[in-house]
């Protein structure tokens, strides 16, 4: 009997010391697999409880798939909580994995770098906070397989890029058609980072680099955090990861074409991580891995840079922290906003790039020329990176937007990015500036979710309207107002008009019997002469038009009072 208990202790001891061994399921393949969604749960799960006050996990509002994001909480002394941090004088780190779960490598990265964290074999900066989002996509990583990226080299299975309601959640930030993208406004307004680093794996050309750096354009950023991201901070990051052996490159924008004549940096519209980050002066980058780099090194690499990252964020907090605040301060007095930018392609930055040469054979398919990258010919040249960006629209801000209640959807989202807004208290008329959408071209595919809005113009005019009580108020000088700004213009190139939250408008929902407004147009024009001068005016210089009465007839209608001022009419007012 006693031999039967001293077996089971140290059976039970044994199992013990290996349950806290915290051997990840990406270590224990030999670098092969990555983690599922249950055993990287369970796997945080046992870190906390095995380090009581080290480290926090939060359920963190709901997803797509059912069940809630969970949030890591890390810093090396005092509260864990992000608030605290910003108020001790902490640079604020949020790390997203897992938005493309074909793309796990953060999440496998993740799991070792907090585990080597909490076992002190890796040292992070006092002065730094760590919030990690598990896995973000829980329904693409649930949707397990292991032919859907045929690109990738490795892991031997893992998730689908789509999400339960098979959406690219890197689309989803500003629109927030998934529950995901709620939360994770949620989770980033809360945390309010500094730094957002978004876990990618790349597409596209083929080359020597492991990993690839994409960051918040640092133009688009602007002001003294777009100066420090470009010229100090990402600096330092390519620096510090060449003396580590691990030499990596500014994301490859280019695929078949020649990198002589260099490559654009990505335009990170705000449907992005990154882009929509920078409204809110964060600096965002997307480390994205090259996909046919060995699984094993895509991880290391990106434990790697992420640990860069927080040595690199403890080094330069002070210009970091300084940078945001005045920025903040900045984007509350500026008077106006980009709308849209392109590169420069008169400044570029030179890139150490390491390729391989392509080069053409015939098809094993087609029988017909088909290019491949040719890796007994390695290359390494500078590239020019066109990494300055110009604004091509641009807007002044108003005093206030006024919504009628009743646009919900745009409504809800500027309050869940905390936007300063309130209701009026009674009913009132005020003279307020109106956008009429003149043209615009709708896509005839949809793309995650909708046909969307592109090419617009709009003319503007003066009007009295009366608004109700209830009817939102949003007054301007803060410093959310780059977002609102973006968001509430019609022309923005990720606005909510783009994204069709006011498509109700493009429709005419009255109208007439042809028969009987003849009789009312006629009599209508008889009344205004000024109109029928209009009328044929317009014949005598478009004979198509004056050969069609349906044409005349519509023309009198919509320069009558009997058409509908809320057709074309965008629902947004600016006051001056």
């Amino acid at each position: 009997m006693k031999s039967m208990l001293a077996s089971l202790l140290a059976l039970t001891l044994l199992t013990s010391a290996a349950a806290q061994s915290f051997t990840t399921p990406f270590e224990k393949s030999g670098g092969l697999a990555t983690t599922t969604y249950d055993s990287c749960i369970t796997y945080y799960k046992a870190l906390v409880a095995h380090y009581p006050g080290k480290v926090r996990m939060l359920p963190m509002g709901p997803t797509d798939a059912g069940y809630p994001l969970h949030l890591l909480l890390y810093t090396n002394h005092g509260a864990l909580d992000p608030q605290t941090w910003h108020k001790e004088g902490k640079v604020v780190i949020l790390i997203n994995n897992g938005i493309h779960p074909g793309e796990p490598d953060g999440i496998d990265a993740s799991m070792m770098l907090v585990r080597d964290i909490l076992e002190q074999k890796v040292h992070i900066p006092d002065n730094v906070g760590l919030a990690v989002i598990a896995l973000y996509n829980i329904g693409g990583s649930l949707d397990r397989n292991e032919y859907s990226r045929p690109n990738q080299q490795g892991p031997i299975a893992y998730g689908f890029r789509g999400n339960a309601q098979n959406l690219d959640l890197n689309r989803d930030f500003t629109k927030c058609d998934s529950r995901n993208a709620v939360s994770f406004a949620k989770i980033f307004h809360w945390v309010d980072p500094h730094i957002l680093i978004d876990n990618h794996v790349s597409d596209g050309a083929d080359y020597q680099h492991v990993m690839t750096l994409l960051s918040t354009q640092h133009d688009k950023l602007g002001g003294q955090t777009g100066h420090v991201l470009h010229d100090l901070y990402a600096p330092a990051l390519f620096s510090d990861m060449k003396t580590q052996g691990d030499q990596m490159t500014p994301y490859v924008n280019f695929e078949d074409s020649n990198p002589d004549k260099g490559w654009d940096a990505f335009y990170d519209e705000p449907r992005y991580s990154s882009g929509y980050a920078a409204l809110f002066q964060t600096l965002s980058f997307m480390p994205e891995t090259h996909m046919l780099k060995p699984f094993a090194s895509r991880v290391r690499s990106t434990y790697r840079l992420m640990n860069i990252m927080f040595n690199e964020a403890g080094i330069h907090a002070t210009e970091i922290i300084q940078a945001r605040e005045a920025d903040r301060v900045a984007i509350a007095r500026e008077q106006t906003f980009g709308l849209s930018w392109k590169p420069d392609s008169t400044r570029w930055d030179l890139v150490d790039f390491k390729g391989y040469t392509a080069d053409f054979k015939p098809s094993g398919v087609s029988g017909l020329p088909r290019m491949y990258y040719d890796h007994t010919r390695p290359y390494e040249k500078d590239v020019k990176l066109f990494n300055y960006f110009n604004t091509v629209d641009s807007v002044s801000k108003p005093n206030a937007y006024l919504i009628p209640q009743g646009w919900h959807a745009v409504t809800d989202l500027l309050a869940l990015n905390g936007v300063p807004m309130h209701p009026l208290k009674r009913d009132t008329t005020m003279s307020v500036q109106v956008y009429r959408i003149e043209k615009y071209t709708s896509t005839s595919r949809p793309y995650e979710k909708h046909h969307r809005n592109s090419q617009v113009s709009v003319s503007t005019s003066t009007q009295t309207l009366h608004f109700r009580k209830g009817d939102w108020f949003i007054p301007m000088g803060y410093a959310t107002d780059r977002y609102v700004v973006e968001m509430l213009e019609p022309t923005g190139d990720d606005s909510f008009f783009s994204w069709n939250f006011f498509d109700a408008i493009l429709q005419e929902k009255e109208g007439y019997s042809a028969y009987r407004w003849e009789d009312l147009a006629a009599q209508y024009l008889v009344a205004h002469p000024e109109l029928k001068a209009q009328l044929d005016e317009r014949r005598a210089a478009d004979p198509k038009f004056a050969a069609s009465g349906a044409a005349q007839l519509d023309f009198v209608y919509k320069h009558s009072p009997y058409y509908e001022p809320e057709h074309m009419r965008y629902p947004v007012y600016r006051l001056q």
